[in-house]
This record gives structure tokens, sequence and C-alpha cells, in this order.
């Protein structure tokens, strides 16, 4: 039988100290980071995106960020395939792979090795629903989504355009909902024996609190300006336009709302985010959660995750 690849998984809403926390457990465990973060991809969004700074990786090589121009399309199944190459060269160099992220799609994806349809699709279609949701708004085509495939409407999030016309195009190309191909993924066995570990606070105000903290941050780290120049080179419908922070700075630089009313959206959004990051979460039973608020400093609870990654890991030597 083939040897499943040990792999570590810490996963959290949005200002949880998911960042953090992978860059000491790489020190710990001597591993590298892998993010599972949908737009920290993007070259030139991080700010906005709260990506690390080198001083926050402390030396520890972080992989999947930073890589790609926010005008260049990337998927799902483009993720999975660029992780799966390498959390292999991480593991055949004797290093421990750690994804870390709040994607909950690419980290379900990876983990469950679910298998992408790798077909183009129909570019006049995908032209088409782009220009239905510029003229109709995107909330339209979602309603469209829910009539045809409520299961993954129920999963994909009204405003994201990227997914909802890409679901709608599935459907229409193929005449096969994407959330029925997307069960008979299902069939090929992960290759990783994955340890998953979850952040996030009792107190629910304290990660509130957290996030109002980090908006206001980014706002004196120039968001304003990054926002501004991402708005200048490219077009309104792209992925990369619609993270957090973009789209409601973009409202601002058009007059449309005032800076206090776009950083208060920005804090809304935020903690709505992530309520839908933990509800996701929270369907997989087999994440083990931590929670900051119980430890007095930060290393104790980095500590205590050390020791459950390396029990488990122990643990599977054994079997």
């Amino acid at each position: 039988m083939e040897q499943k690849i040990p792999l570590v998984v810490l996963a959290g809403p949005t200002a949880s100290g998911k960042t953090a926390a992978g860059v000491r457990l790489c020190q710990l465990l001597d591993g590298e980071v892998v993010s599972a973060d949908s737009m920290q991809i993007y070259r030139d969004l991080t700010v906005g995106t709260a990506k690390p700074l080198p001083e926050e990786m402390q030396g520890i090589p972080h992989h999947l960020i930073d890589f790609l121009e926010p005008t260049e399309p990337f998927s799902v199944a483009d993720y999975v395939e660029l992780a799966h190459r390498t959390i292999a060269d991480i593991h055949a160099r004797g290093k421990l792979p750690i994804v870390v992220g709040g994607t909950g799609l690419y980290l379900s994806s990876l983990v469950d090795n679910i298998q992408f349809a790798r077909e183009d699709g129909d570019e006049q279609v995908r032209a088409r629903l782009r220009q239905q949701a510029a003229e109709q708004g995107v909330q339209a085509l979602w309603e469209r989504l829910r009539e045809v495939d409520e299961t993954a409407a129920q999963r994909i999030h009204p405003n994201n355009v990227g997914r909802v016309v890409r679901a709608l195009e599935v459907y229409e190309t193929t005449g096969v909902p994407i959330s029925r191909q997307q069960e008979l993924s299902r069939s090929q066995p992960s290759p990783y024996r994955a340890c998953m570990l979850a952040l996030n606070y009792r107190d629910r105000q304290h990660l509130y609190d957290r996030i109002n903290l980090r908006v206001g941050l980014m706002a004196q780290q120039g968001l304003i300006e990054e926002a501004k120049e991402l708005l200048e080179r490219t077009p309104g419908a792209l992925t990369s336009l619609q993270a957090i922070g973009y789209k409601e700075m973009a409202r601002y630089l058009s007059g449309e709302e005032s800076l206090d009313e776009a950083l208060d959206r920005i804090r809304m959004e935020s903690r709505r985010y992530a309520k839908r990051q933990l509800t996701w979460l929270r369907r997989d039973e087999r994440y083990r959660w931590f929670y900051p608020d119980d430890y007095e400093q930060p290393e104790l609870l980095y500590r205590r995750m050390e020791q459950e990654v390396r029990s488990f890991l122990c643990g599977q030597q054994d079997a």
C-alpha cells in the first residue's frame, strides 16, 4: 500500500491568528507553510488580504502566495494541482508541509483529493454570463443558479462572480449541475494523512475586536492607495476585485461613500465572512479546535498544538 504523506492543516476564520501560529508550528516541527488563501495568491494585493510580511514569516518558506497577477484567472482546480506538487516537494526534502488558510473550499478539495474536470469550458458562454453579471448584477445570476443547482448556490456567496459564472457555465455546457459533478469527483483516495487543526475564539466579540483592529491598521498601512492602483489597472469583474476591502474602497474612491462608511462596511463584511468560514469548517468533524483565549500566552497555545501534531504523527507511524 502506498505510503501517505503526513500533512498538517491549520484553518480558522479571518483574524484568528493563523499566520503567527503557522509560522511557530513550522519552527517547532521543521515545516514549511503552504497557503490556502484564495486572495493572497495575487501580487500587489498585500494590505487588503493581510498577506504575511517578511518579518512575520521569520524566515519560514511560504508557498502559493504572491505569485499571480490580479488579471489572471485561477480556479480551485488550479490551486489543488499546484498544492499537490508543492506538498510533494516539501515532503521529498524531509520537511513537514503545513497548510495554513481560511478558504474552506481550497482546504477540503485538497485534503479530500477532489478530482476536477480540466476542460476549458465554453468561452462564449462564459463571456455571455459575465456580460449579464455586469448588466444585471451578480445577484441575478446567483438566483438563476439557485433554480438549477440549489446545492451549489448554498455553497457559493452571491457576490462571488467567478464561481457563480463557472457553476452556470458548467450547467449550461454539460447539462449536469456542478454540485453533482463534485460528488462524483470524490472517488480517488486522498494521498495525505492529515492532522487538522482550527483556531477560533470562545468569546466571539474578541474575534470581532481583532477584525475591527485589523481594518483600522489596513487603512493606516496603505489600503486606499493599494485599492486605487488595483482599480486603475484591472476591470471590475475580476475575482481579485471582489475581495473584501477592495470593493468597499471602490465605493469610497468613486465618491459613493465616505471613508468612514467604507471602513465600517469592510468591518461588517469581514465579520460576516468569519461567520461563513466557521460554518464551513464546523461541518468537518476532523478538525481539532484550539481557542487562544484559553491560554495565558500564545506560546502555550503553540506548544499544545505542537503536542497534538506530534501525537498524531507518532500514531500514524505506529499504525
